[in-house]
């Protein structure tokens, strides 16, 4: 079935700053309650072990390498159009090689080298422009790959466990995310058939810049040794259905480019 949490997780726009999950650390996952994973190898079935894949892969396609993981995230990850028409790319518009975002036990996102269970990763920064009375809508994509599928379902349930120890995150300097409600899918769940886990988080966004709160929007999705996620924060004059629209539509491509990608060939 489908579980409902409440707090708050969150990822900045830019991504230099936290538009993706890190992998769990071995302190994060004691303090979950489940043991840590072997980042280098497949230790046993991860959080997901319950829930069906959602592609057949090739493994002569899988990834093993750090090259190999960059040529196929450069193949997957969103580019303006994946969100829409009107979207752009911000500067900064890619992360660098290494950075990896970690939530502290402040709930203050910083910077840190990817964990070793990490072949590669990328984060992109977008916007939608203002216009008229409408102000400027922040967004980004972020796929990672790890060695192993486990490490990629710890993600993910890193990500839940954030959401319920931090009620407010700050994502940098003058940018708050709070009162989020969360829901997770295993894959067949609901008719959730895109991927082996999803996580979808709604809540406030607040920006000195920007002002607020505007509605915030973060979608994490984890297939095989991958995950793709994608985020949206608000602006005046801003729906609500306007940045989910905007969340889905580059979530979507994503994931039927990481089908394409892996998948066997007939």
């Amino acid at each position: 079935m489908a579980v409902l949490l409440t707090g708050c997780s969150g990822a900045a726009d830019d991504p230099g700053n936290g538009e993706k999950r890190h992998a769990p650390t071995r302190a994060g996952a004691r303090a979950s309650g489940s043991p840590a994973p072997d980042p280098g190898g497949d230790a046993g079935p991860g959080p997901s072990a319950g829930s069906t894949p959602a592609l057949d892969p090739d493994p002569a396609r899988l990834p093993t390498t750090r090259a190999a993981a960059l040529d196929l995230i450069a193949r997957v990850i969103a580019v303006p159009d994946s969100f829409g028409s009107g979207v752009v790319k911000r500067n900064p518009y890619e992360s660098g090689p290494a950075v990896w975002p970690v939530l502290g036990e402040d709930c203050v996102w910083r910077q840190r080298k990817p964990d070793q269970g990490v072949l590669a990763t990328l984060s992109r920064s977008f916007e939608l422009p203002a216009s008229a009375e409408k102000g400027p809508v922040r967004l980004g994509a972020t796929v990672t790959v790890h060695r192993t599928r486990q490490g990629a379902a710890w993600e993910v349930a890193e990500s839940v466990e954030e959401s319920m120890r931090c009620p407010t995150q700050q994502l940098r300097d003058g940018e708050l995310i709070g009162g989020l409600v969360a829901g997770a899918l295993f894959g067949g769940e609901a008719g959730q058939r895109s991927s082996e886990d999803f996580l979808s988080e709604s809540g406030q966004y607040r920006s000195s810049e920007l002002g607020g709160p505007h509605y915030y929007a973060w979608q994490q999705a984890q297939t095989l040794q991958f995950t793709v996620s994608t985020t949206g924060k608000g602006a005046k004059g801003r729906t609500e259905r306007e940045i989910d629209d905007l969340v889905v539509q580059a979530q979507a491509a994503m994931l039927v480019r990481l089908r394409s990608a892996v998948e066997k060939q007939s």
